[in-house]
């Protein structure tokens, strides 16, 4: 598993670690008006996945702006960000944050996408802080656990990892 860090104190994660070349685990999460979202409804497109422990902190609110930014750069690239916070409460923040080009998904309901991924903080029930890229065959081409929950991804790199996936 990953060794990933909260505020330099070590965490625990569930699930399974995903690799680049792996086939993409399935997952179920809420949209912001409490449909069900599962990995399959954007097949055929390449996926960049944002986890993010809560968009009401800084670095996840620039991480979400940051590929909001960057969608218009990226042609049949769906950009999914996914946390713990709860549909409501996404929905409110990507409404005063203007954030239209990134569709944000609650993980909130049973865990799923935190345990497929190997991103689900045991002693925080949030996720820790993770990229990955699906390409359209649903094969993982990109990851990235970040070590320090409370740091930034490598932007430049997950980017260039979706427009190669195209």
């Amino acid at each position: 598993m990953a060794s990933v860090t909260f505020k330099g104190n070590p965490v625990t994660l569930l699930g399974n670690e995903v690799k680049v070349g792996d086939q993409a685990p399935d997952f179920k999460v809420l949209a912001n008006d409490l449909s069900e979202v599962t990995l399959q409804d954007s097949k055929g497109q390449v996926r960049l996945i944002s986890v993010v422990p809560s968009l009401d902190t800084g670095v996840c609110d620039a991480q979400t702006r940051r590929f909001n930014e960057e969608a218009a750069n990226l042609d049949n690239v769906k950009i999914l960000t996914v946390s713990v916070d709860l549909p409501f409460a996404q929905k409110r923040w990507c409404g005063a944050a203007g954030i239209e080009n990134v569709q944000t998904l609650s993980d909130h309901r049973e865990l799923s996408f935190g345990e497929a991924y190997g991103v689900a903080i045991k002693e925080l029930r949030l996720l820790a802080r993770a990229v990955f890229v699906v390409d359209s065959n649903d094969k993982v081409t990109y990851v990235e656990y970040v070590s320090e929950a409370t740091d930034h991804p490598n932007y430049e790199a997950a980017v260039e990892a979706a427009k190669q996936a195209n």
